[in-house]
């Protein structure tokens, strides 16, 4: 992790002299949050920013890497501090849940906070055996095209579908491609079916299911829904909220960060030293060091010192050599700013 050192006002003493200058120490790196059930994203971030300004004294950036609706639970990742701006760089990485979806029923949000729309017949719900799912589910694996649900934040002409759904107002909406790594039915018990599925981001659930129940036949919707993973954080490892907020009480927030170094590290790495390092953090682009990885046009790395956490994202360039004719050095360019560049006097 990384923890940055601010300058505070320097404090008068009673006599009118001036006291020495107070410093904060702000974080910067990511908290794996194992969001309970009926808090939406915005408010476990609210929540660990109230915590930490709290504590700290002063704000400090909360964001959030992948929404989860209200009546999910489980992994939700949250980026504290200028860790807000590698968050970008995490977001395509896949995903894993483990969903309960009930056969027999559709609903007007896919899920089990919506309106039931048609129900099948029990008969037909008994007659569904788990040999029958599992040869559905392996027909969704692979790339696949999903109608975003009309229940989404997915915005058509500048609005957000879940505003014209509450108008009751059907949206034309186009088909995206995402990807379903695996599909795994886990148990099924009568029109309960629990499965497990590793997919790209942009993967609706709730869409998933209601369209296994429409190829079934008998129409289904998400009755439950944990987030098992998010790139390299697992459910696992994850802490609650109240552990959260305890940590941050006790004055000892590190113990809770992850590094960006270790989250972004699908990401090459390029060290460099301190000069290196302070040209790239104000902007100026430099040759990538000789002897590194076989180095691609447009290939994000991650770029740190020998010590300590990342400072960096840059981007490889290829530099021209027109006279030569011919392709020259790579040169990194950078995306993203990390580490201070100034005094550390504020959060930009």
């Amino acid at each position: 992790m990384m923890i940055k050192t601010i300058k505070m006002k320097r404090q008068t003493t009673a006599a009118g002299a001036a006291g020495p200058v107070i410093t904060r120490r702000l974080p910067m790196g990511f908290v794996n949050v194992d969001k309970p059930a009926g808090w939406t994203s915005h408010d476990v971030v609210a929540k660990v920013r109230s915590l930490l300004k709290s504590a700290l004294g002063v704000p400090v950036k909360v964001g959030h890497v992948g929404t989860l609706d209200p009546m999910a639970t489980g992994v939700l990742p949250l980026c504290i501090g200028k860790a807000t701006k590698a968050a970008q760089y995490l977001v395509a990485e896949g995903k894993t849940y483990r969903a309960v979806m009930k056969l027999g029923e559709r609903t007007d949000t896919q899920d089990a906070t919506g309106t039931v729309q048609s129900r099948a017949d029990q008969a037909a719900i008994d007659g569904i055996d788990r040999a029958r799912v599992e040869a559905v589910c392996r027909e969704f694996v692979g790339p696949i095209r999903q109608l975003p649900p009309m229940y989404s934040a997915v915005k058509v002409a500048g609005s957000p579908l879940y505003k014209a759904a509450r108008a009751g107002i059907e949206v034309e909406r186009t088909p995206r491609e995402v990807v379903i790594a695996s599909l795994r039915v886990m148990e099924m018990d009568g029109p309960s079916v629990t499965i497990e599925v590793d997919c790209s981001k942009g993967t609706y659930i709730r869409t998933l299911c209601a369209d296994i129940g429409d190829r079934v036949g008998v129409g289904a919707h998400l009755a439950r829904l944990e987030r098992l993973r998010v790139g390299p954080f697992a459910l696992g490892r994850a802490v609650t909220l109240e552990r959260i907020e305890a940590v941050i009480r006790s004055g000892v927030i590190e113990e809770l960060l992850e590094p960006v170094d270790a989250v972004l590290a699908h990401l090459p790495p390029v060290v460099v030293d301190d000069a290196t390092a302070d040209r790239l953090c104000h902007g100026a682009p430099v040759t990538a060091p000789a002897g590194g990885a076989p180095w691609r046009a447009d290939q994000l790395v991650r770029i740190r010192k020998r010590e300590g956490d990342v400072i960096a994202i840059g981007r490889m360039a290829v530099e021209s050599e027109a006279a030569q004719g011919r392709p020259g050095p790579f040169v990194i360019r950078v995306d993203a700013v990390l580490a201070e560049t100034g005094d550390g006097s504020r959060e930009d």
